[in-house]
């Protein structure tokens, strides 16, 4: 890819992976002045600190930012936490289940990607549906522990690893109101400033939380129905517990194994997965957990996303399409077709109370489908602050200007090359783009002119707010989430057809499936089969604006909730579950 240029104010990148914030043109913070801004977080002024209006369509009583502020605008309001939202109130189910996950990430206080929506989303449903929910944690050092409510040392206890036993700490908390055990072992293991990436071996660390998991639950007697692990790092659990653990104390459970994304394996060594306290040696055969793209060389290797296939109870992932898909390519498909029998596509939810843009504490203006005249203001208040709006208070002429928003994290699976075109194109149809994202490599981010280092939970909420459309241009997305939040909050999607996008959004132009129509979509991975979805959906947008105003309304009105997502999982938990045991 060229490194992007840019004529004009017609688009800003932010991204998360150096250390400030930078603009394209008059908004450029030093390192110095970012660390300012840290430390003056809550130290705003009295004209900073004003409550911006609730509801206000015009625009009255907003105190609009600049791009010149020395605090940025997402930063500036003390808004209450979003994870402190009470989930939806919904009818208790009749029979209930104790639900463990076991998980490397949660969001808001472990949060790389989806998964941890995942785990927060479905644990808040089933929690609201009656049933006792569980989550187990690394305990990693980066996590805010200002977020996490009432923690308390519960457990200490001695796991294995590597010969020898490790004397390890069980927390409890509270986050997003869901019950939260926090495993922290006494070695090195989990810690650094960022959940990936620290100086310790991540596979033998997820081995031994795997692990942990059990050897808490076999020494307090937490006995759950269903223990449900996460993609790879705890593919290693379903081993465990059949072959060690079953025999010993724990007889209740039934385990249950969702892929988020199948391009993750957890390459794994014999003598890795024998650190453990399992005999590596067992698991290297093709019914098992060999690698079957190593069968032959030396050495072969294991994968503990294939060992978690096989000895799961149940296996989902994200989405019906991606269940296709799966069963169709990748050199999984035939272990995935050979336990056909056990495989679900369970489409991903949203949390509709924390993403909810009647009350979000984020925006400046609240809005829902029945009156979105606040969702222009959300508009505004983003081009002001961003850059991409001139003049004072020009707002109906700024927000005639369609704004496209691609949040997303900067990997070659997201669509890299079609990211970069869009941004040229939109420009050249006379719209505003922006992207925020993360950009874990160097060369990627050096290839998006203006990169820097922001993750900001409040600016995610605030664009897709502001957005009239949000594009999403993955090569494979199992679910993607970025395209249901973008619905809740009134923005037209656009993307490719593929994966839980094509379950999700549906083409303005089939006039067969009109009922359904919600986007625009494009099936080529070129350029010209994005530019031509945009044309049309920039056609649509200036030409038919009463026509464009009732699809948004009817965007908002999709119940892409996971209470309607999580009925679907406690089907298959029952299923599984023991009666007697």
């Amino acid at each position: 890819m060229k490194k992007l240029e840019f004529a004009n104010n017609s688009c800003k990148v932010v991204s998360s992976s150096a250390s400030r914030w930078l603009g394209f043109r008059n908004l450029q913070l030093t390192s110095s002045q970012d660390d300012n801004i840290r430390s003056t977080r809550t130290q705003l002024s009295s004209s900073a600190n004003s409550r911006v209006g609730v509801g206000r369509g015009k625009g009255e009583g907003i105190v609009w930012p600049s791009p010149n502020d020395e605090i940025p605008f997402w930063k500036k309001e003390l808004a209450l936490p979003s994870w402190d939202v009470k989930p939806e109130i919904v009818e208790e189910d009749e029979q209930l289940i104790h639900i463990t996950h076991v998980t490397a990430e949660m969001a808001p206080i472990a949060k790389v990607g989806g998964l941890g929506d995942v785990v927060t989303g479905l644990a808040r449903a089933c929690l609201s549906r009656g049933h006792t929910v569980h989550v187990m944690l690394p305990f990693y050092q980066c996590i805010p522990k200002h977020h996490v409510n009432d923690l308390t040392l519960i457990t200490t206890y001695d796991s294995f690893h590597h010969g020898s036993w490790v004397q390890t700490n069980a927390y409890r908390g509270l986050v997003s109101g869901i019950p939260v055990i926090f495993i922290d072992p006494s070695n090195h293991f989990f810690k650094g400033q960022n959940v990936y990436g620290g100086s310790y071996n991540e596979l033998e660390a997820y081995l031994f939380f795997s692990r942990a998991c059990l050897e808490w639950m076999q020494v307090t007697g937490s006995q759950p129905d269903i223990i449900h692990v996460h993609e790879w790092q705890t593919g290693a659990l379903p081993l465990l517990y059949w072959d060690i653990y079953h025999h010993l104390s724990l007889k209740k459970p039934r385990i249950v194994l969702t892929i988020h994304n199948m391009e993750h394996y957890g390459e794994c060594s014999k003598e890795q997965l024998s650190k453990c306290g399992l005999d590596g040696s067992v698991y290297a055969t093709i019914d098992k957990a060999v690698d079957d793209r190593t069968i032959g060389h030396n050495p072969e290797r294991l994968s503990l996303l294939k060992g978690g296939i096989v000895y799961s109870n149940a296996v989902v992932t994200v989405s019906p399409t991606y269940l296709k898909e799966t069963l169709c390519s990748g050199w999984l498909s035939s272990t995935l077709v050979e336990h056909r029998h056990k495989y679900f596509g369970i489409l991903n939810g949203i949390d509709t109370a924390m993403w909810n843009p009647s009350f979000d504490f984020f925006l400046p203006a609240k809005f829902h489908a029945q009156n979105v005249e606040g969702k222009r203001s959300c508009k505004y208040f983003v081009q002001k602050g961003l850059g991409l709006a001139t003049g004072e208070h020009v707002l109906d002429s700024t927000t005639n200007i369609p704004l496209v928003v691609c949040i997303t994290r900067l990997v070659a699976q997201k669509g890299l090359h079609l990211i970069t075109r869009a941004i040229k194109r939109v420009e050249e149809l006379g719209g505003q783009m922006i992207v925020l994202g993360k950009a874990p490599e160097g060369h990627i981010q050096r290839e998006f002119e203006g990169l820097a280092n922001l993750w900001s939970e409040e600016l995610s909420h605030m664009l897709y707010a502001a957005a009239d459309m949000v594009l999403v241009p993955s090569m494979y997305e199992p679910c993607g989430l970025s395209q249901m939040l973008g619905m809740r909050y009134g923005a037209v999607p656009v993307v490719r057809k593929t994966g839980g996008l094509a379950d999700t959004v549906f083409d303005m132009d089939d006039h067969q499936n009109q009922e359904m129509a919600n986007g625009f979509v494009f099936e080529g991975i070129d350029e010209a089969s994005l530019d031509g979805a945009l044309d049309r959906a920039f056609s649509y947008f200036k030409d038919k604006p009463d026509e464009w105003k009732n699809v948004v309304r009817k965007l908002m009105e999709i119940d892409n909730s996971w209470n309607n997502t999580a009925g679907k999982y406690i089907e298959v938990y029952d299923s599984v579950r023991a009666r007697y045991y």
